[in-house]
């Protein structure tokens, strides 16, 4: 199939915009909850910071799951193989179920492990009333990444985003009622943000769940069909590439969780500014992530008809396209970074200059590493769609724990940049990760086509 390179970037376009869409959407219900928080205090706004930081970092852990079964769908449909497309995802469920009973603990008792983190009490103990109710929400959320990627590499992405966008406007609905007491509801605070999240995700499971199995194209894969049997083969193959997945994004997101720790250290302040600061950066990683789902299925459905040709321009048209936003994105925290920070705050608070100046500051940091950041997501899409899983989490593991953490604290405390220092340090993690991912997925794309002429 000798596809040409624009084609290859309209149909990413086609895919991963919504994809861009849908994981922007989701990422709205913690800007949401941010924003509006931001406005009803800076210590809710703080243990929020800290509560997301830890459900997202779990999170991030068991999705692995859902993540892994894109890219083995995604093979599966290039081969032909809807049986194996129905395996992959009933246990990439099975396995999400199990994992979001096992981590609830952890957030019903979240305080003393935040305390000992050095958090202050006050703080975790809010972060703790947050924690016990969105953290139920790990169930609904964990499906919810599996059933998009069932559907984004069946390429029906158009109802993914529509169903989270759908979200976004009841969470902040429910937001704005629960955490200030309108309309009647009475005022949880902290906890009203937390019940948004987890209605939210609860909703958003149910939609998806009732699309992918309603769809007249899909209902021959049978996808819920005695759902109550297992297939531990197939169970087994998830595990096998959900775990280094999840722990992939778990060495980043960590990176990340370590960084919100060390920043407590410093001041509520600071913590604030960088809760902010990284909510912004994060809604531009989602576009570098919709990217990479969508490169993933490129990528996948070209390995699983062993095309070296397809693959290499569909990787090409995802970095490409992931390059450009890149560049924007630089113009954009250089040029209007306080101005982004001021969204998410009340222009009364007393603390608000403070916390705006040093927001500034810290996206002027993140301008660096947004090529470097782009260059690791992709690539870690790309190696997901040739289901290569191992090698990139000990890539990850290396240079997030091993170089960006270590080097976050040296230049934040040894050497005396505060905050911004923990950025730099972030800097100097992603920049590592992203060159080596990158190297490894074109080595491995020329292995392939070695192989494949001999």
């Amino acid at each position: 199939m000798n596809e040409s390179l624009p084609h290859h970037i309209k149909r990413t376009l086609v895919l991963g915009l919504p994809l861009v869409g849908s994981h922007l959407a989701q990422m709205s219900l913690h800007v949401t909850d941010t924003v509006m928080l931001g406005w009803y205090g800076v210590a809710e706004l703080a243990a929020v910071v800290l509560g997301a930081s830890l459900f997202f970092s779990v999170f991030i852990l068991g999705s692995g799951f859902g993540i892994a079964v894109m890219g083995s769908i995604s093979a599966a449909l290039g081969r032909g193989d809807d049986t194996e497309m129905r395996r992959s995802a009933r246990m990439a469920l099975w396995l999400s179920l199990l994992y979001g009973a096992v981590v609830y603990p952890l957030f019903f008792a979240s305080a003393p492990l935040l305390i000992a983190l050095g958090q202050d009490p006050e703080i975790a103990a809010l972060a703790q009333d947050y924690l016990r109710i969105a953290g139920i929400g790990m169930i609904p959320a964990l499906v919810v990444m599996v059933l998009k990627s069932y559907l984004a590499a069946n390429e029906r992405t158009q109802i993914v985003l529509w169903v989270t966008l759908g979200g976004v406007v009841f969470n902040a609905l429910v937001n704005y009622a629960f955490i200030f007491g309108n309309w009647g509801a009475p005022e949880l605070g902290v906890r009203g943000a937390a019940y948004a999240s987890l209605l939210t995700q609860s909703l958003t499971a149910l939609g998806l769940a009732l699309y992918a199995g309603w769809l007249p194209e899909l209902r021959h894969v049978r996808l819920f069909q005695r759902f109550w049997r297992p297939d531990w083969p197939a169970f087994a193959t998830v595990f096998k590439h959900g775990v280094p997945i999840g722990l992939t994004g778990l060495a980043e997101g960590g990176l990340f969780q370590a960084s919100a720790l060390m920043m407590g250290w410093i001041g509520t302040l600071e913590l604030a500014a960088h809760g902010i600061a990284l909510e912004i950066t994060a809604m531009a990683f989602m576009v570098h992530l919709g990217l990479s789902n969508a490169a993933t299925v490129r990528v996948g459905r070209a390995h699983g008809r062993r095309d070296q040709a397809a693959m290499g321009r569909a990787a090409i048209a995802a970095i490409a396209l992931s390059g450009l936003f890149a560049v924007i994105m630089v113009a954009m925290f250089l040029i209007f970074a306080e101005p982004l920070i001021a969204l998410f705050l009340e222009t009364e608070n007393p603390d608000a200059p403070r916390i705006i100046a040093f927001g500034a500051t810290l996206l002027a940091v993140a301008a660096l590493f947004q090529v470097t950041d782009a260059m690791q997501a992709l690539a870690l899409g790309l190696l997901r769609g040739m289901e290569d899983t191992n090698i990139p989490m000990w890539i990850a593991a290396i240079s997030y724990w091993l170089i960006g953490m270590p080097a976050s604290y040296i230049l934040a405390f040894t050497l005396g940049f505060g905050g911004p220092g923990i950025w730099f340090g972030l800097v100097v993690g992603l920049t590592v990760a992203g060159i080596a991912l990158m190297l490894r997925f074109w080595r491995l794309h020329g292995a392939l086509g070695a192989s494949t002429q001999a």
